[in-house]
């Protein structure tokens, strides 16, 4: 998956990511929105075959980056605990 910034203000960043499918983006919004300081997160794809997402953050007080940084680490850390269990019990 690459992320490529597009576009950043004070409190809003628009971030391009390839390769990902609804299924990761529709995590990453879910999460984002779980953080207090996101005020919107949502992304937008075009043209399904001709287009990329376009990922949009939108925070109270911090850089949009630091959310999505953040964001990932939850997501990281939530699947890395499930990987343990399903091999301790699966052994």
């Amino acid at each position: 998956m690459e992320l490529k910034l597009v576009s950043e203000d004070k409190n809003v960043a628009k971030i391009v990511i390839e390769g990902p499918d609804d299924t990761v983006l529709n995590l990453l919004v879910s999460e984002l929105l779980k953080t207090p300081d996101v005020a919107e997160a949502n992304y937008h794809i075009g043209h399904p075959h001709l287009d990329k997402p376009v990922l949009t953050i939108k925070t109270k007080r911090s850089k949009p980056q630091a959310a999505l940084k953040k964001a990932a680490e939850n997501l990281a850390g939530q699947y890395s605990d499930m990987k343990k269990l399903l091999e301790k019990e699966l052994k």
